[in-house]
């Protein structure tokens, strides 16, 4: 009887060691923190992580990367997290959990993102930084536009415009690594023209999450402080020029003072043509969405991915694919925004007298 209790105690543990290297094999043996192989059908799976589609620009960046991503044969889940960090970070958390093959993120915050990096890595999924740098992390790759030469491209046509006097930045968000690089490369230009006296930085602020609102705040507050005084407002992007040029038409200056901008919005573009607007930086996202889904595919598939530079973000030099931005004011913009289709010159007119 004892031995006959002891054969089977045997057989059931033999039984249960079966029983356990059949359920591993049934989860695929993972051995990547839980990353799946790819879908059923054999497409590679995309997460992109936004952080808002409340503007015009990234509406556009979703749809033509997503296009160019299913053209390629890669299927793409799109979340976005309206300028809220937690929710980014829970919604990477989402894409992660559903077994993407690799996340393509735009970050709300260059440095709250570093933990999207760190549990992609934990789940064996790489990582792509689209446009904007995530700071202090091992994200795997980053390609974007050439984002000093954008603030460059802003102060060079300011300063053309006036070349002494009282200057206002409004910067974009302090959150973003872009708002930095753009405001680096504006004082590229505009450092020998402060250190001779010709140019007064009067008024220099962020405006918090990009919000046209807080650019309006800061311009009111800048011509407060300089009784309307001012000579010329380099904005970081289109949203903050359209805030400052709001400040600036109740004071009746709209179109007597120079304003930058960036990112070629349909109402930036309006505003060049009705002259209340001096400039726009031309980021071709076409070719910044295709580029971006190929190696986004080449990543998840372990492919060289070909990254020619490197930015450091703190962390290490990451390797990097930068696109070359285009300067656009009234004299090109119909051999730039409106030759790409980017938008219609019906649609950039429409206000013209």
């Amino acid at each position: 009887m004892t031995k006959r209790m002891t054969k089977s105690g045997v057989m059931l543990v033999i039984f249960a060691i079966i029983l356990v290297i059949s359920a591993c094999s049934g989860n695929g043996g993972n051995n990547s923190g839980g990353k799946k192989e790819s879908g059923k059908d054999g497409k590679i799976k995309i997460g992109f992580s936004l952080d808002t589609l409340q503007e015009e620009r990234w509406q556009r960046d979703r749809d033509l990367f997503k296009a160019a991503a299913e053209k390629l044969g890669a299927e793409v889940e799109v979340l976005a997290a309206n300028s809220d960090d937690a929710k980014q970070i829970a919604q990477a958390e989402s894409l992660i959990s559903q077994g993407v093959d690799v996340l393509v993120v735009v970050p709300h915050n260059a440095e709250a993102t570093a933990a999207i990096v760190e549990k992609a890595h934990e789940a064996g999924i790489k990582v792509l930084a689209y446009d904007r740098l995530i700071k202090n992390s091992d994200v795997d790759l980053y390609v974007s536009f050439d984002n000093e030469r954008v603030g460059e491209m802003q102060a060079e046509a300011i300063v053309a415009k006036a070349p002494k006097g009282k200057f206002v930045y409004i910067g974009g968000s302090e959150a973003d690594n872009n708002a930095h690089l753009f405001k680096k490369g504006a004082m590229n230009i505009l450092q020998k023209y402060i250190d001779s006296g010709d140019i007064q930085i009067v008024y220099d602020q962020w405006s918090k999450d990009w919000n046209p609102a807080a650019a309006l705040t800061n311009m009111e507050n800048a011509l407060t402080a300089n009784n309307n005084q001012i000579d010329a407002v380099i904005a970081a992007n289109d949203g903050t020029a359209g805030g400052a040029i709001q400040a600036l038409t109740a004071q009746g200056l709209a179109g007597k003072i120079p304003v930058s901008g960036q990112d070629a919005e349909l109402a930036a573009a309006q505003r060049i043509i009705e002259g209340t607007q001096t400039m726009t930086v031309y980021k071709p996202i076409k070719a910044l969405a295709e580029k971006a889904a190929e190696l986004a595919i080449k990543l998840a598939k372990g492919e060289d991915v070909g990254a020619d530079k490197t930015v450091n973000n703190g962390k290490i030099d990451v390797p990097s694919v930068l696109l070359d931005p285009i300067s656009v004011n009234k004299d090109n913009i119909d051999a730039t925004v409106i030759a790409d289709g980017f938008h219609s010159k019906d649609d950039v007119y429409k206000n013209a007298k």
